[in-house]
């Protein structure tokens, strides 16, 4: 029984609609993760992978079901729960010191000033912004800015880091130098962190878990594939790896075809919303799938995931982009 730190039960989301009724964005989501993990999850927009993250974050209510945190039911913000999203978010008339010390005063109210200074100067010097403490948001780049506002969210401590999109916006380099910096940062740290993403190449090089979401509305989660790269991967040889493709390749089938066709496929099949399939292409074929709520202990369903796709066993080109290139 692995620890559920973070569960999602039951979690639906409905909208009215015009002319009266209702209209359900995504219904009944079941998903845990354990203390330390790194999920990205992934669909087509409005699927409501933000609504997701949103009542993740306080900052929406489900219509049904609830968010456990650390064995404790989401009510609404809170700062255990940090969030980062597309754009930056800064004060534009603090400095980098001042946002983020401005985070770190709103946690610990009754901090000195030399230790709340210490504290914010930690989350500088870790994100690489060390010697820019004094520059105002205007004075810094894109890539610059969205690294204030991860050492903004590490210096609050959370519980988990929550991040929309975070870099969307970014041009290639500078979106593989701060994937490079946070999975470093959630390495060292141990900091469980739930992201949403566009991105195959970008999940399959942060993530343990990958979450496939179908199109809405109406939207479930479809499958949840584990990540069978090792876990310290560099950047320059992931996509070397003989397993790297195969993972690629079915999430690349989900969202061009699956994603539409899923709630086809599963009628007649014992598909259990509480029981997400979970997958690991590539690897050797189990007889049973391990649960979206990481309770081993149940019984096997009797629906399985798709077959696994095969390892390649060809080296690929070393003239193929890398994982900050390719955008689904």
């Amino acid at each position: 029984m692995i620890d559920k730190f973070i569960s999602i039960e039951g979690v639906s989301k409905r909208f009215p609609a015009p002319g009266g009724g209702s209209t359900t964005v995504f219904e009944e989501l079941w998903l845990s993760m354990s203390r330390g993990e790194f999920v990205c999850i992934i669909g087509h927009s409005g699927c409501g992978k933000t609504t997701v993250l949103n009542i993740l974050a306080g900052l929406e209510q489900p219509s049904d079901g609830t968010v456990i945190v650390d064995n404790q039911a989401i009510q609404g913000p809170s700062l255990d729960r940090a969030v980062i999203f597309q754009s930056h978010a800064l004060l534009p008339w603090l400095t980098v010191m001042g946002n983020v010390a401005y985070a770190v005063a709103s946690k610990w109210r009754f901090m000195g000033k030399d230790n709340l200074h210490h504290q914010a100067q930690k989350f500088i010097d870790l994100v690489g912004l060390t010697g820019a403490e004094h520059k105002r948001p205007a004075e810094l780049s894109g890539g610059m800015k969205q690294r204030v506002g991860i050492a903004r969210a590490l210096s609050i401590e959370p519980k988990i880091m929550l991040m929309d999109e975070p870099f969307s916006a970014l041009d290639a380099l500078t979106r593989g130098t701060l994937q490079d910096e946070v999975r470093r940062i959630c390495l060292e740290t141990g900091q469980t962190a739930f992201m949403i993403t566009h991105d195959v190449d970008e999940a399959i090089y942060l993530a343990d878990r990958v979450v496939l979401m179908t199109n809405g509305p109406n939207a479930v989660l479809a499958e949840i594939v584990e990540n069978p790269l090792p876990k310290e991967r560099q950047r320059n040889d992931v996509h070397r790896h003989p397993l790297y493709y195969g993972v690629r390749n079915h999430i690349i089938d989900f969202l061009v075809s699956r994603s539409r066709s899923f709630a086809e496929e599963m009628k007649g099949t014992n598909y259990d919303r509480r029981r997400v399939p979970v997958v690991r292409p590539g690897a050797p074929q189990v007889a049973s799938t391990r649960p979206a709520t990481l309770d081993t202990t149940g019984p096997s369903q009797a629906w399985g995931p798709r077959p696994a796709v095969a390892a390649e066993t060809a080296m690929p080109a070393p003239s193929r982009p890398g994982p900050a290139q390719h955008r689904a």
